[in-house]
């Protein structure tokens, strides 16, 4: 079963998994941070903790809510998200409806997905495919950084309605 949009409202555990403190993401997700010219803050760190946790792409709020009580405020989630995405750290996914989700953009081949929007049900593409889409962004980017563009970023999104399922 494909996973579901997730927000504040539509919180799905099965999304979360558990993370080693010494999980190589959680390390490359720091050095990636003094790389990017960052500071390793406590905040920023419980934030990434749990954003390599997810499984799938989330919303801000989503992330929010699954932080330790008085970890840091959502105003503060907002621009740790923002600074990781222009370091490089995370990538949106997809934006349905509004709302953005993210996540980690290390340590796994970017993905893309297709989102039902009948149902908010958030489906990966094929490898394959996803694969594809990765060359001919990397192709796009070239071009760009050739003409003088710098921090060139994408987003690419794709939604339809998803066939019924099929009777069990």
């Amino acid at each position: 079963m494909p996973p579901t949009l997730l927000t504040a409202e539509n919180p799905s555990p099965e999304n979360a998994s558990s993370l080693p403190e010494t999980d190589p993401r959680l390390i490359l997700a720091t050095a990636r941070l003094k790389t990017a010219g960052l500071r390793v803050t406590q905040p920023r760190m419980t934030i990434l903790e749990a954003l390599c946790r997810q499984t799938s792409p989330v919303s801000i709020e989503y992330l929010h809510a699954g932080l330790p009580a008085g970890a840091c405020d959502l105003v503060t989630v907002y621009r740790c998200m923002a600074a990781f995405e222009r370091g490089g750290l995370v990538r949106r996914a997809v934006i349905h409806q509004g709302t953005s989700l993210y996540q980690v953009a290390f340590g796994q081949p970017e993905t893309y997905h297709v989102v039902c929007r009948s149902s908010g049900k958030l489906t990966p593409l094929s490898p394959e495919v996803s694969g594809e889409l990765q060359k001919a962004v990397a192709k796009a980017r070239e071009e760009l950084r050739g003409k003088g563009y710098r921090e060139v970023a994408h987003m690419l999104e794709f939604s339809g309605v998803a066939p019924p399922a099929a009777p069990r």
